[in-house]
């Protein structure tokens, strides 16, 4: 079994030839070089959150799970969040406790692509105050034969609303079928004002433009609209991380846009425009570098609305 140092730490891999990705011929050799080359932007957005797992031991074709408790053959460096089940997880009986993995360093992050933890899905608030989101997001959730091209127009319609309450936002492919798009804010606010305040901005766009956008999670109702799901903002949902892989047939990424390329693709109509793969994104941060650092560096109250 190979070992590699990643900063001082020695990790034993295993199965590097296995392919997770079949129909691209990915291996688990290639999942965990992309993890360990994307760690310095990806980090700081997974430093201090409890971790959720997806996990695909024998690649994206075969079956998965999410694992919340870190594996308890961790190594004795890696550490943990201890939260209470309450709304965290509901299949928890209430005062059980989940020991999230933390991944704070580069080893810890090599680790879990060993486990073959292709997704990572941090939560919204960090371990010194639990009960505090730091951002807000929007999964713009595309019903077929709606696309990501539909995505767009909806998220430059959220961006033109925040930039008259004079916020900004930024906005990544989920690395699947649609957008996110985040409202950083770093500044004290409660799950219920965030969750309150998506659902206004939810329900507004959807009564001012009824044809295109839905707000709620009913299937029969979002057929070829967007959902602009705001569910996302409690304290027990996780979203797929920024710079995380995806399980689909290619291992596509969900990756930071410039709100450029956003204009672009509503404009042209090509979804083909966002589909990055882990590459693909390497090469994007070395020209960008990180465009979501604002979701952790940028301040901005918590508007009212009405």
């Amino acid at each position: 079994m190979p070992q590699v140092e990643v900063d001082g730490r020695t990790l034993a891999l295993s199965n590097l030839e296995k392919v997770l990705y079949p129909a691209a011929g990915f291996t688990k050799g290639q999942v965990i070089d992309y993890y360990a080359r994307i760690a310095p932007v990806m980090l700081p957005h997974l430093e201090g959150r409890p971790i959720t797992l997806k996990r695909y031991p024998n690649g994206v074709d075969d079956k998965f799970f999410y694992e919340k408790n870190c594996p308890q053959h961790r190594p004795e460096w890696m550490r943990t969040l201890p939260v209470e089940a309450k709304g965290w997880n509901s299949r928890a009986q209430k005062g059980t406790i989940i020991q999230y993995c933390l991944i704070d360093e580069p080893a810890a992050l090599v680790w879990t692509a060993n486990m073959a933890a292709l997704e990572l899905h941090p939560g919204l608030q960090l371990e010194d105050d639990l009960s505090r989101p730091t951002y807000v997001v929007f999964d713009l959730d595309p019903g077929a034969p709606a696309d990501v091209v539909q995505c767009a127009q909806v998220a430059l319609w959220i961006r033109e609303l925040f930039d008259h309450l004079g916020l900004q936002s930024v906005i990544k492919t989920s690395g699947s079928k649609g957008l996110q798009l985040y409202l950083p804010l770093n500044t004290p606010a409660t799950f219920e004002d965030t969750s309150g305040f998506s659902q206004a901005v939810a329900q507004l766009l959807e009564k001012q433009h009824p044809k295109d956008v839905v707000s709620v999670q009913t299937k029969e109702k979002r057929t070829g609209k967007v959902l602009v799901d705001w569910y996302q903002n409690t304290d027990f949902k996780t979203t797929v991380a920024v710079y995380s892989l995806r399980a689909r047939e290619r291992p596509t990424v969900s990756t930071p846009l410039t709100w450029d390329e956003v204009e672009t693709v509503h404009k042209e109509g090509d979804a083909s425009l966002v589909v990055f793969e882990a590459e693909d994104t390497l090469a994007r941060v070395q020209e960008h570098g990180d465009l979501f650092a604002p979701l952790v560096e940028l301040e901005q109250a918590l508007p009212k609305l009405g």
